[in-house]
């Protein structure tokens, strides 16, 4: 295979060029949300027709959340400067980012862990949790933080391999812990009789295994940049660079944890005696749609290298082309991902539940939730398009503007009008991908694809020509 033509993204085929690219980002996306929800399939499964323990591990999802911002803002906030470093001939201040990151990751990670376990059980309080809640949701997250460290080790430094030119390897780092976590869940859960916290210790061995893993080869004589002592000296220059890189990821993460605890909380406001069985729902169908998301997050993600390259290149209509095809894939897929879930709601709930009469309650509710999913794929293709074009402040606006400006609004505000109270929390989705979504493509239709084409109709030597960052 002609390695050189292959990341020729400049010519040939854009339907087959964001294809190639997507579908390995597909698998990977997919074997994390896996890695994710391994847990609560099994965990709903442990009471057989009691749902209050997957009650339990939805209230631990927002500190889950927590520890993946921490890890974009320190880990693969860092991976950008790593490549440039490299394109530059600069390996000795590549390995220097490299190492700050492997410190910084480690102090986050010791800091984390121990708030974690001392502050618990305010938080989980604070998250929602009831008594008969708190006892699962403290039995696994207990054990849960002690793999913090490995957690943010394996998923901040993988971005390091795939920097490296090893996505196989940083493949592999993600794929190989979902499935070490999907062997284990049930010889932990069920054969060896520990329940939750069987769950929780079959997590910590993986995230183990997949740190092992990313430290061999980072340490190993395959990697290309190896840091060395000195490296790990923090250096200020170098740390607050990572932190401004890393920044758009843990902002998203940290409304993706704002969101979670506003739900969690209004469905214990509203839900009275059922609030336990409401916020399981709402963790199944948070999960349900983490799962349904992994193709159309590899689709739009897939396409942003190409359109970055063609953006640089000054190849205006092969950036309008990729745009087009990232939209017309994401639109399809989300249309056809919100139909099978329309028509077969059952099947997904009952991967997480036995409850039957839980089970009916929650049908209704994945239907609301799911009721407006094709504008999804309008909200992705805008803030993906925003990315591969360098306009980071753009996604993040656009993130925070259907989370935090729309979401939790609405979700504290719905309920107060409709007759059924908890359905406003799960109306708040589909208001916000109606609004959100077509708010972030058409902003991104006018400000760039349209005058994409306008550049694109010019001479060559009249064209624009962007700077990382720019406005074009």
């Amino acid at each position: 295979m002609n390695y050189k033509k292959s990341q020729d993204f400049g010519s040939g085929s854009m339907t087959k060029l964001v294809i190639r690219q997507a579908l390995p980002l597909t698998v990977s996306t997919l074997a994390q949300i896996l890695y994710n929800i391994v847990d609560r399939i099994f965990i709903g499964h442990i009471g057989g027709d009691d749902i209050t323990p997957l009650t339990g591990i939805g209230l631990t999802l927002p500190i889950v959340s927590v520890i993946s911002a921490f890890t974009y803002l320190l880990g693969q906030g860092g991976s950008p400067l790593f490549s440039i470093a490299r394109g530059e001939g600069n390996d000795k201040k590549a390995g220097k980012i490299l190492g700050n990151s492997i410190t910084m990751l480690l102090i986050a990670s010791a800091i984390l862990t121990l708030a974690g376990e001392i502050f618990m059980k305010p938080i989980l309080y604070l998250f929602g949790a009831g008594n008969d809640s708190y006892v699962y949701a403290s039995d696994y997250l207990s054990i849960y933080l002690i793999g913090t460290v490995f957690t943010m080790l394996a998923s901040g430094l993988n971005g390091y391999v795939s920097a490296q030119g090893f996505p196989g390897v940083a493949m592999i780092t993600v794929m190989s812990g979902a499935v070490i976590n999907t062997a284990l869940d049930p010889v932990f859960i069920f054969a060896l009789g520990l329940g939750i916290r069987g769950a929780a210790i079959a997590t910590v061995i993986s995230q183990f295994i997949s740190c092992v893993w990313v430290q061999g080869f980072i340490f190993g004589k395959k990697a290309i940049i190896r840091p060395s002592r000195s490296d790990l000296i923090p250096d200020p220059v170098i740390c607050g660079r990572t932190l401004l890189m890393g920044l758009t990821g843990f902002i998203m993460e940290i409304n993706n944890c704002l969101v979670q605890v506003i739900c969690n909380r209004t469905l214990r406001k509203y839900g009275a005696d059922l609030a336990s069985v409401y916020i399981a729902i709402m963790t199944i169908v948070h999960s349900v749609r983490a799962f349904m998301s992994a193709a159309v997050t590899g689709i739009t993600s897939g396409s942003s290298p190409v359109i970055g390259y063609n953006y640089g290149a000054g190849k205006y209509d092969r950036v309008r082309s990729g745009i087009r095809i990232s939209c017309l894939f994401a639109f399809v897929y989300t249309a056809a991902a919100w139909m099978i879930i329309l028509i077969f709601p059952g099947v997904f709930i009952s991967l997480f539940s036995r409850d039957p009469s839980a089970n009916e309650l929650a049908v209704p509710y994945l239907h609301i939730f799911f009721m407006a999913y094709v504008f999804m794929a309008l909200q992705f293709s805008g803030q993906s398009t925003f990315m591969a074009l360098g306009k980071a402040p753009q996604a993040i606006f656009f993130s925070i503007f259907r989370k935090v400006i729309l979401v939790i609004p609405l979700t504290i505000c719905l309920p107060m009008f409709l007759e059924d109270p908890v359905s406003g929390v799960f109306w708040a989705e589909p208001v916000s991908n109606v609004i959100g979504g077509s708010a972030s493509f058409l902003f991104m239709y006018f400000t760039v694809y349209r005058k994409l084409g306008k550049e694109a109709v010019k001479p060559r030597q009249e064209r624009h020509t962007p700077d990382r960052g720019s406005e074009i």
